[in-house]
């Protein structure tokens, strides 16, 4: 079982302890190897990325950092280099074993005056730091957040998805194709559906002659899709003479549907859970905010 990445919070006391030992201060990039050795983290752990692409435990480090500036324990008197103040080495001096739970408390929460919500910003109070996790990073939070509304999002899609009509849910299932880049254009996606389809919903032409095709089945149905329903599906194929079909629901897949999907070829199962994650891909049904994340741009100081 793999292990998580410790909390930027317990980053904070091997950071302190580190640059305690150097006097002039360090390389950022050493002191975030440093406390990886001090955490003694796996190679998977210092391996893992958040996704912005940097490696996790080096945001974390840096956030840590971060809170000891904020403490006015530590300072980055050029780019990329740390170094303890006065008030950092006496407080490593302090405690030479290990810092308070009170004090490591203090510390993380030391940002709680910076941060705004949209009553401060109306000349309401400041957030309570009482009110923050202090185990996690603004980072981690704002990928948090990131999930519980794409959890939220995805419920609510597949609620949408069961109450539209066969016909439409045909037409969405399309639209999300042709978001994944099926078809040269949409007219190249094809709703067929209605009575002697023949379990075939959709065709899908890959080039603009139509040689190349794609047969879709789309069912909206709540309940689970089994091993006969996908043989139907392959039959259906077999008398349209295709090599490919997407069978897509709103449900599930018995173990026994996806296997026989498995022994076969140029079959491809989209579950209701991946449908809704393929919509917010494609942004089929839903729409989506650009946020203005502030991030320092350190070449701009450089002489």
């Amino acid at each position: 079982m793999s292990q998580s990445v410790p909390t930027y919070d317990l980053f904070i006391e091997p950071i302190l302890r580190i640059l305690s030992l150097h006097p002039d201060g360090m390389k950022a990039a050493d002191v975030h190897d440093a406390a990886a050795d001090d955490l003694q983290l796996s190679t998977e752990q210092r391996q893992a990325m958040i996704s912005s692409g940097q490696l996790t435990y080096k945001n974390r480090a840096g956030w840590a950092h971060d809170r000891l500036k904020r403490a006015g324990l530590s300072d980055s008197p050029r780019r990329g280099h740390w170094q303890l103040t006065d008030a950092g080495r006496a407080m490593a001096a302090h405690y030479p074993l290990a810092l308070p739970p009170e004090e490591l408390k203090r510390i993380a929460t030391a940002f709680a005056n910076v941060i705004l919500s949209p009553k401060t910003l109306h000349g309401g109070d400041e957030v309570s730091s009482e009110c923050v996790d202090t185990t996690l990073s603004p980072d981690d939070r704002l990928e948090q957040a990131l999930a519980e509304l794409r959890s939220a999002t995805a419920a609510e899609l597949l609620e949408n998805l069961l109450r539209v009509s066969p016909n439409r849910f045909e037409v969405i299932v399309l639209d999300v194709l042709h978001g994944l880049g099926y078809g040269t254009n949409r007219n190249d996606l094809q709703r067929v559906g209605g009575s002697g389809d023949g379990g075939i919903d959709g065709v899908i032409s890959l080039d603009k002659l139509g040689l190349e095709k794609v047969y879709v089945q789309a069912k909206r149905w709540q309940n689970t899709v089994g091993r006969p329903d996908l043989q139907a599906f392959y039959g259906a194929l077999a008398g349209q003479k295709a090599k490919r079909g997407v069978f897509i629901t709103t449900s599930e897949f018995t173990h026994q549907a996806i296997e026989f999907a498995r022994s076969v070829e140029g079959i491809v199962l989209i579950d209701g859970e991946r449908l809704v994650n393929l919509m917010m891909e494609t942004e089929v049904g839903v729409s989506s905010r650009t946020l203005k994340l502030p991030i320092l741009d350190t070449d701009y100081f450089d002489n």
